[in-house]
Formats: C-alpha cells, structure tokens, sequence
C-alpha cells in the first residue's frame, strides 16, 4: 500500500527535478539575451566590424563602375551579377545587426561570432571583384561558414533556452540553398549566375518567411524581442558608411586624375550632391528613426520594413558614388547610356527609398521629394544628349530643391512625433513568438 501510494510522490519529484533542469538550461541561455534596460548604442565591436563593411562596398563601387562601357543586354547582366554579390553582403550585415540586438553583444560568445562574421565578410569583400568568375569558391564559402555556422554556435551557446530553436531553423535553411551556392562556384561560369540567383532568392525567401520548418514551427522576425533602438541605430550607420564610400570615391579619383578647373568644379557638385542626400535622409524622418522604435509596439516588424528600405538606400549612394567618378574623370566628355544609369539613376532610387522611409516614420508622403522624383524623370531624356557634368548639376539642383523644400514646408509647424503605421502590437502578437 505503502508502495503504491508513494509512486505519485515519486514521479512528482522526477517532474521537478527535470523542470528544474529545464529552468536552469533556460536561465545560462538566457545570459546571452539582451536585457529590457540594455543601452541602444552600438559597441566599439560592432564599429570594428563595420571596417569590414567599408572594404566591401568600396569593392562594389569598383564593380558597377566597370559597367560604365557596357551597353544593352551586358550592362543589365553586369550590373545584376554585381548586384546579387551586393545582395549577399547585405544579408551577412543586417543578420548580424539583428542578432547583437537580440542578444547581448557583450557576452563573449557573441563577441566571437562577431569576429569571425566579421573575417568571413572580409574574405568576401577581397574576392568579390572577380567573385563570379575564378574566385567564386572562397566567396562561396566564407558566405556559407557564416550561414551555417554561426547559427550553430548561437544555438549551442543558447544551451536548453526556447529561443535556440531559431537558430536551428536558419540552419535548415541554409543547408537548404548550399549545394546551390557550391554548384554554382565549382560549376561551369554561365551556370553560375542562375544557381546563385536561386540560392540568394531561397535564403531571402527563408528570411522573409521566418524559416519555417516542420516540427519546429516558424520565427518571423517582425515578432522577435529586440533592442529597437539599438536595430535603428545600426541602420543610420550603415548608411553613414555608403556616404563615407562615395566621399572616398570623390577623393579618391579626383587625386589621382590631372587637375583641371573643369575636374574642381565635377568635384565640388559631387560633394555637395553627398552632402544633400544626408540632409535629405536625416532631416526629420531619419532623426525620428530611433524614436520611432522606441515607440513601437512591435519594434521588430518595423525593423523589417525598415531593413529593406535602408537596403534600397545604402545600394542607391552606392551606385550614385560611381556617378561621381564617371563625372570627375570625364566631366564634359562624350555622354554614353550607360552613365545615366548611375548620374541620375542613383540619386532617382534614393528618393523612392527615402520616400518610403517617411511613410514608415511618419506615416505620410513627402511633397518635396514627390516633386524632386518627378523633376528627374522628366529631366532624364533631355540630359542624354548633354555632358556628365551637366547630369550632376542637375541632380544637386534638384536634390537641393527638395532640401529646401522639405525645410520651407515644416517652417513654423510644431516638430513632428512619429507616427508609424508600422509595428503597432495587437492582442495577438502579445503571445507571439520571442
């Protein structure tokens, strides 16, 4: 009797003990997520690792502005090849900027996974210029350690908490799109732009999807825990960084070209056209970012639309940054159609972008930028048939029309408190995934 009734107790205290084993697993895990209070700013680490970033856009400015010959069919091959590289460093940045604003960048597992992102990054910045012909392996793999394994390690480092099952998923869909990406590096070179164009669109497709896997569910990204300001922060940076790309290209080229009066003033309109767009992009609307996160319900669903549009914006200073030096190095020269595509079709792409940024932040349109968007449609057939230099001109007049504008139509008005459409928390998100 004695031994029947005690069965009960016995099991009992298995469950127990076991659910303490759980709790603890949970809790050394947990050291590694970002606590409620935790600082927004960006550490010195994730500055250092932004270095690697600086090498690789310079790299992918080198890439466009070989394009600047190229006609038709070639120039739009050229520039969708060097556009997917573009694409996979993107994914390496923005995974990153996510993961030390869901865990604690501080803790030195997640200092380690940094670093190696970060020399992972570094390799793909130095094979990236010939990275779709003969030094597609290594590009193919450092992208692939970083895809593969740092997840692991996330997850094992995570030990028995709830949230190392998201990792596990990135995995799965990693090791999804892999035989892909080395197919396509070891494979013959016209196969190779089809193979990795599939395997990018399967990792941005996971990305997109919150990696849904059978039996382990789904992790949409827009219902992850994060440091919203820490998220904001980082994509002011990034952008800051394609500014600094294209102010190195304008150094860079006009001190290695033969001064002329003609190369000075090329230089001066391209500076200023660098200076505009930061005033453009952070007058108001790029101020309110990190406020805009603070005030979300759901900062993570913002960051997931905000993620795509910086993306838009940091690729349109970069192709703007090849406009300057094909202005600088043949600023009255014979125009060709292929400079269009970066003159006015950079500073085109920034607007649409920095339009959609305002609707994110505020909740509204831009009539200035409206106005300067349609300026350059309808400037660009009449600036084919005239010199690069008039091209730039054109855009920094235009670009400073929209400044001036934007400040003439808030003059006067109280100052502006975000109002995004975006990341607001329903009942439902309130048991949403961690």
């Amino acid at each position: 009797m004695n031994r029947v009734d005690a069965t009960p107790l016995v099991a009992g205290s298995l469950v127990a003990r076991g659910g303490r084993r759980l709790t603890m697993a949970a809790g050394r895990g947990a050291e590694l997520l970002r606590p409620p209070m935790s600082s927004g700013r960006a550490t010195f680490l994730e500055l250092f690792f932004d270095l690697a970033f600086v090498v690789a856009l310079t790299r992918v400015s080198q890439r466009f502005a070989g394009l600047s010959d190229d006609t038709g069919w070639t120039l739009v091959v050229g520039f969708g090849r060097t556009l997917l590289l573009f694409l996979a460093l993107w994914l390496i940045w923005s995974h990153t900027a996510w993961i030390t604003s869901r865990y604690e960048p501080e803790q030195p597992v997640i200092q380690a996974v940094v670093v190696g992102t970060m020399f992972a990054s570094l390799i793909m910045a130095v094979t990236l210029p010939r990275a779709m012909e003969e030094r597609a392996l290594p590009f193919a793999v450092a992208y692939l350690m970083v895809m593969v394994v740092r997840p692991l390690v996330v997850a094992v480092a995570l030990r028995g908490h709830p949230r190392r099952l998201v990792p596990f998923r990135l995995v799965v869909w990693a090791l999804a799109s892999t035989p892909l990406w080395l197919v396509g590096a070891l494979g013959p070179d016209h196969l190779r732009l089809p193979l990795w164009v599939v395997a990018l669109a399967v990792d941005y497709l996971a990305w997109t999807l919150g990696w849904p896997v059978p039996w382990l569910g789904v992790s949409k990204i827009g219902r992850w825990r994060i440091a919203g300001t820490h998220l904001a922060d980082r994509y002011q940076q990034m952008f800051l960084i394609a500014l600094g790309e294209s102010i190195l290209v304008i150094g860079v080229v006009f001190s290695g070209a033969d001064y002329s009066a003609e190369r000075a003033a090329a230089f001066a309109v391209a500076f200023a056209t660098s200076a505009l767009l930061w005033r453009i992009y952070f007058y108001r609307a790029g101020l309110l970012l990190t406020e805009a996160f603070r005030r979300a319900g759901m900062p993570g669903r913002l960051g997931a639309v905000s993620e795509r549009t910086h993306l838009l914006i940091v690729l349109s200073v970069l192709v703007t940054a090849v406009g300057y030096e094909l202005v600088i190095d043949h600023p009255f020269g014979e125009p060709q159609p292929s400079w269009l595509l970066f003159v006015v079709g950079g500073p085109m792409l920034f607007l649409v972008a920095r339009m959609r940024l305002e609707y994110e932040i505020l909740g509204q349109a831009s009539r200035s930028q409206i106005i300067g968007l349609a300026a350059l449609l309808l400037f660009t057939p009449v600036l084919t048939r005239w010199a690069p230099m008039v091209g730039l001109s054109v855009v920094a007049g235009v670009l400073a029309l929209v400044a001036l504008l934007g400040a003439l139509g808030r003059r006067g008005h109280p100052v502006e408190v975000p109002a995004s459409p975006i990341g607001r928390e329903t009942s439902g998100d309130r048991d949403s995934e961690a």
